[in-house]
């Protein structure tokens, strides 16, 4: 008989996730029964997420996902939290033992690197500056991963100026906190946006796009849509752009090997992704 795999993922907003295509095709693949659950706190039985957190350790999860807005908050319900992810102060993946004990992971970091340099190259921000929108869960991640990447320095706007402050703290050094994005654009290398700004559901622009030029490169965290408004707006300033797609699919390939022990094909899961996308109306 088939093992039985019991994953899920907790956030809000999360009903066109395609976690549950990537992860339940990724257990097929070796043979396992994959079952994957969506546990949306904005769902027509809202709960909190400590609620969540138990109920999922209490059925027996091998373990869940964690995304926007609980990569933080969910670090006090954890026993333990593996080294990165505590340097990073997020955790995007949790990890049951046969025992119940959870152990937190950040897959973020390593998926968004992986995909920017699929993107753009290796050296395309090496030993110059970038401005990132966003430091809550996923900025966090993508901070830690620009400094892997090589920048010089990284220029950080979060409308919570504190908690940027404290990602800069955290990084520790070669940071400075923005009172606004937009001046420090002419000078960076490339820009990120790793807020939900320009999410469905989260409607908007992260920063205005009249600041783009053509030699930047333009990132977005965000795959539902794939390309988001502000992207499109990059692309028709002439920047090289990266949507959300590549960072979910290398995440995903991390997050399995936690889940499973077993690493999946990567090649297969960039198809299923493409597949679930026309499948669930996910479109450009």
């Amino acid at each position: 008989m088939s093992e039985r795999l019991l994953l899920g993922l907790l956030g809000a907003n999360i009903g066109k996730s395609l976690a549950p295509a990537l992860h339940e095709d990724a257990a097929a693949a070796v043979g396992m029964i994959g079952h994957y659950h969506l546990m949306d706190v904005d769902g027509p039985r809202p709960r909190t997420l400590p609620e969540l957190f138990a109920a999922v350790r209490t059925a027996g999860f091998a373990g869940v996902n964690v995304t926007f807005p609980f990569k933080e908050a969910v670090i006090p319900l954890l026993d333990a939290v593996a080294p990165e992810a505590a340097e990073i102060g997020a955790v995007n993946t949790v990890v049951f033992d046969p025992a119940g004990r959870s152990t937190g992971h950040n897959t973020d970091r390593s998926g968004f690197r992986a995909a920017f340099i699929a993107a753009f190259g290796a050296d395309a921000v090496r030993g110059k500056p970038v401005l990132q929108l966003g430091a809550g869960g996923a900025g966090r991640a993508v901070a830690f991963a620009l400094r892997d990447l090589g920048v010089s320095a990284l220029r950080l706007y979060d409308r919570d100026a504190e908690r940027a402050r404290n990602l800069c703290a955290d990084l520790g050094g070669n940071c400075e906190v923005l009172h606004a994005p937009e001046p420090a654009a002419a000078t960076a290398a490339g820009i990120v946006n790793a807020t939900p700004v320009g999410m469905l559901g989260h409607g908007g622009l992260p920063m205005t796009p009249a600041v783009v030029q053509p030699h930047h490169v333009v990132a977005d965290v965000i795959y539902t849509p794939l390309e988001t408004e502000f992207l499109k707006a990059a692309k028709a300033k002439g920047a090289r752009t990266m949507g959300g797609a590549g960072m979910c699919i290398h995440q995903a390939v991390g997050a399995f090997e936690l889940f499973s022990g077993h690493t999946p094909d990567l090649a297969r899961l960039q198809r299923t992704f493409i597949e679930a996308c026309a499948r669930r109306g996910i479109d450009r």
